[in-house]
């Protein structure tokens, strides 16, 4: 996290709902036969050419909709937050740790678009 922001350039990850996590895994591994990558309680990964395909359960009533939400990629979480916050955008939450990926950590940081889309910054950090 030190790499001044440049810019937004690259989607990291789409989330997919997933009513029913079992059936939905079924349906993008073995039918359109897309390569998964792991499972986490309430989510499953797949890879689409280095985009991640996330399947999840909804975490509540605002997110129980057929909707997707994109991750923008980016290499200097904090300074985007940062340079983006300076330019109005307003952030539902701030930089955060989402999950420990044993040799690297996933962290987020999310906020809506001028029509209430929810996306978020995302960063993988290697680990020391």
């Amino acid at each position: 996290m030190g790499d001044s922001f440049t810019g937004i350039r690259k989607i990291g990850q789409i989330y997919m709902r997933a009513v029913d996590l079992r059936r939905a895994i079924g349906f993008y591994r073995d039918t359109l036969s897309i390569p998964f990558l792991f499972e986490v309680p309430r989510m499953a990964f797949f890879d689409l050419s280095g985009v991640r395909l996330m399947l999840g359960e909804p975490e509540g009533p605002a997110f129980d909709h057929p909707r997707s939400i994109l991750y923008f990629d980016v290499p200097d979480l904090t300074g985007a937050h940062t340079e983006l916050a300076e330019r109005g955008v307003a952030f539902d939450t701030t930089p955060h740790l989402i999950a420990d990926m044993h040799d690297r950590e996933l962290w987020m940081a999310f906020f809506k678009d001028s029509e209430g889309n929810q996306l978020a910054l995302m960063s993988e950090i290697p680990k020391a």
